[in-house]
Order: C-alpha cells, then sequence, then structure tokens
C-alpha cells in the first residue's frame, strides 16, 4: 500500500522531516518536493527542488522477463514529475542501483533507460552509484532509485496558493499503470488468476502479452509541463501515482475549494479492468491505488482552457477537461462513472 494513502502518515513524517528547521526551507504544501531556497541576493534567491523515489515492484516483472532496459524511464518518471509539479525544471539526476550480482550487460542496459528518461524529461544524469548487495539479493535481483534537482523562481512556484474557484482540470493521460500497485497487480494477476506473463491478452492492443503491458514505460511530463506553462496560466499541476486522482489531487487544493472530477469524462485502459475483475478488487481501492488512466493534473485558468488542451494534444499528449474547482473546503469529489467501450 502506498504512503499516499495513509494521509497520517505523511503528515508525521513531514512534520519530522521539519524539525530541525533552517529559514531557507519552503514548504510549497503540497509536499511532491522538497523546496530550499539557495543563493545570495534576497530579491533574486530561486529554489532547489528536490524528490527521491525508486520503482517498486515493477522491478520484479522486468527481472522475471529479462527486459531491462525501460525501468530506468519509470524511474525518471517518479521524480522528474514530482519535481515539476511546483513549477521546477529538472536539472539532473543520480541514481543507485543495487544488484544482487553485478552483470555488466544488465547494469547498462538499466542505465541506459535512466538515460533516455533523464533526456525525455530534459535534465541529465549526473552521476550514481551500483553496489552488489549479494548477501540481501538473490543474483537476478536489483533494487533501483533517484534523486532529481531543479530549479524555479520562487515568484513562478506553483501549488494551492495560486488555485482559485472556476479553474479547470486538465487531465493528461497515462499510459497504463505506470510505476505504482504492482504489488496488488501481482497478487490479482499472477497469484490469484495465475496468468503468465507470455499469456496474449485480447482487450490489449497489438495483441500485446500481459508482461508487455506490465512494463510499459511511464509517460513523462516534465518538459509539457514546463512549456505548457509558458504558453499559458497554469496554477498547480499534480502528478498522479500512489493515492491515485483524488489521493493526489487533494495534495494542491487549498481548504477553500473542492476539486470536483467527473468520472465520464474518461475511460480507463483496458489494462485496469483487468485487474479489478481478475483481483475482484472494488472501484475504491482501485481508485486508491491506480492511477485509473490519468497521470498528471493542471489547474488552469478557465481563459486558457482550449489553448492548453491544444497545445498538449499537439505534443502528441492524450488531454481533456476533467473537472472543475469549486467552492469546498480542501476535498475532491470523484462523481459518475466511467465511460464505456
Amino acid at each position: 500500500m502506498p504512503i499516499q494513502s495513509h494521509p497520517e502518515a505523511v503528515e508525521s513524517l513531514r512534520s519530522t522531516g521539519t524539525r530541525p528547521g533552517r529559514p531557507e526551507v519552503v514548504d510549497d504544501g503540497s509536499g511532491f518536493a522538497g523546496l530550499l531556497r539557495f543563493g545570495f541576493d534576497a530579491l533574486t534567491q530561486p529554489l532547489l527542488a528536490s524528490a527521491t523515489d525508486g520503482v517498486g515492484s515493477k522491478l520484479s516483472i522486468a527481472q522475471q522477463m529479462d527486459i531491462h532496459d525501460t525501468i530506468g524511464i519509470d524511474l525518471v518518471a517518479m521524480v522528474a514529475d514530482d519535481i515539476v509539479t511546483c513549477g521546477a525544471r529538472p536539472l539532473f539526476l543520480t541514481y543507485y542501483l543495487a544488484c544482487g550480482e553485478v552483470v555488466p550487460e544488465r547494469v547498462n542496459e538499466i542505465i541506459a533507460g535512466v538515460k533516455d528518461g533523464c533526456r525525455e524529461a530534459g535534465c541529465v544524469v549526473l552521476g550514481g552509484e551500483t553496489a552488489e548487495q549479494s548477501s540481501v539479493l538473490r543474483a537476478n535481483e536489483y533494487d533501483l532509485s533517484g534523486t532529481a534537482i531543479g530549479v524555479v523562481e520562487e515568484e513562478k512556484l506553483l501549488g494551492p496558493h495560486r488555485v482559485e474557484v472556476g479553474d479547470a482540470i486538465v487531465a493528461l493521460g497515462s499510459s497504463g499503470l505506470h510505476a505504482n500497485g504492482y504489488a496488488l497487480v501481482k497478487h490479482a494477476l499472477l497469484g490469484l488468476s495465475r496468468m503468465r506473463l507470455d499469456t496474449v491478452i485480447e482487450e490489449f492492443e497489438n495483441q500485446r502479452t500481459l508482461g508487455e503491458e506490465l512494463l510499459t514505460p511511464s509517460t513523462i511530463y516534465a518538459r509539457h509541463c514546463l512549456d505548457l506553462m509558458v504558453e499559458v496560466e497554469v496554477h498547480a499541476l499534480a502528478h498522479v501515482t500512489g493515492g491515485g486522482v483524488a489521493g493526489n489531487l487533494v495534495r494542491v487544493l487549498p481548504e477553500r475549494v473542492d476539486a470536483v472530477v467527473r468520472r465520464s469524462s474518461w475511460r480507463p485502459q483496458p489494462i485496469f479492468d483487468l485487474v479489478a475483475r481478475k483481483g475482484r478488487i472494488d472501484q475504491a481501492e482501485m481508485e486508491a491505488t491506480f492511477n485509473m488512466g490519468i497521470g498528471m493534473l493542471a489547474i488552469i485558468a478557465p481563459p486558457d482552457v482550449e489553448r492548453a488542451l491544444a497545445f498538449l494534444k499537439g505534443r502528441g499528449l492524450d488531454a481533456w477537461v476533467a473537472g472543475e474547482i469549486v467552492e469546498g473546503t480542501g476535498v475532491v469529489q470523484m462523481v459518475g462513472a466511467h465511460t464505456r467501450g
């Protein structure tokens, strides 16, 4: 279960992390990235933004299929797209790769994926550490994590302080599961249903196997979101990872508004229905665990909505208006039912 599904744990960790206290620390209210003032001129100090994450249980699918060149893309997506939510431009990423056995060809494939992801995000791999941990991991096992650093001018900081009643909620489609909820996916599909990774699934496009679908790389939104901020007035961004649409969108809401998200505005990809059916998982748990087809949410000033949609679609992204901001008390209202094919 992702920690975002436990708000009390998130709040406890956040308060614990800031106890030492430094005047340079800035809290944007969302917790997607850590922020620190950096500079010598108090009038023009930029903010450094930092995010750390891993790929989690998706790694075991890559290891079972012996396919390692896309998992690094997922790592970059997890951290670079957290960074961009506050308006920061990712600058660089460092990684940590722990292996049961260091196999050069496999390591090269993993890091090649990280570099591909960084090119897509508009940042660079500045360095990293590869360690052999044979006492902890089996020979074919590895774990991958990383930290990204970005920068944003304080006056351009996005977040709850910019969100207003009447703003539109624009959804950016995901490529599928991305990199969250794989423990539940494995339980539902590989455990309860005893499905094989090489099984061809009719519902998937191009007769893809289950394993190919589960290894679909996460979409990286960072560069698109940064360019969107130049084109239109973006008030906030929410990266939809563990905790789902509601659990992440609520992080960028001030207490005086609610977000209304209409399920009828989109249809989740077939993989989500497959997991729900095979695992007998109800809608509430699905929505609290998975992105359900939305990888990023942008809260945009009403006059700029059509321009934003045209810009995003011109970049090849699936984008649509999924809801709006109304008066309220800082909650997300998920209304209606998903469209059916």
